[in-house]
């Protein structure tokens, strides 16, 4: 993901904590706020419940992935924490539940509907 796709500071996470709509499953949780800009950005989460360090960055990278490969409504800051059950998810199971729950929050474009170009810099 390029750097302008990326929450990078604490006050960005802070504030989809506290001001954005949450929706979890049994293997993640997302968390979704307007940005108020036109680029959707990125925030991913695994604490220590979930494993060590190599799992638990085994994850994130997983679902930074999964993430980039989905067609994503823009001006959204999105946190998505992962649970103890992704641990043992692949990667098939952690797009499926992040499809999920970018479905229940409406986050996700419909096919066909017209989509922003954005040039490369």
């Amino acid at each position: 993901m390029r750097r302008e796709e990326r929450l990078r500071r604490r006050r960005d996470f802070q504030t989809a904590y506290r001001r954005g709509r949450t929706q979890g499953n049994g293997v993640l949780v997302l968390r979704i706020v307007e940005n108020g800009s036109d680029v959707t950005r990125w925030g991913f989460v695994a604490g220590k419940v979930v494993g060590g360090a190599v799992v638990r960055n085994r994850v994130k990278r997983r679902l930074r992935e999964a993430g980039r490969s989905l067609d994503v409504t823009s001006g959204l800051d999105i946190v998505v924490g992962a649970r103890k059950a992704a641990a043992e998810a692949n990667y098939a199971r952690l797009r499926e539940a992040l499809v999920s729950l970018l479905k229940r929050h409406g986050a996700l474009r419909e096919p066909g509907s017209p989509i922003a170009v954005q040039e490369n810099p």
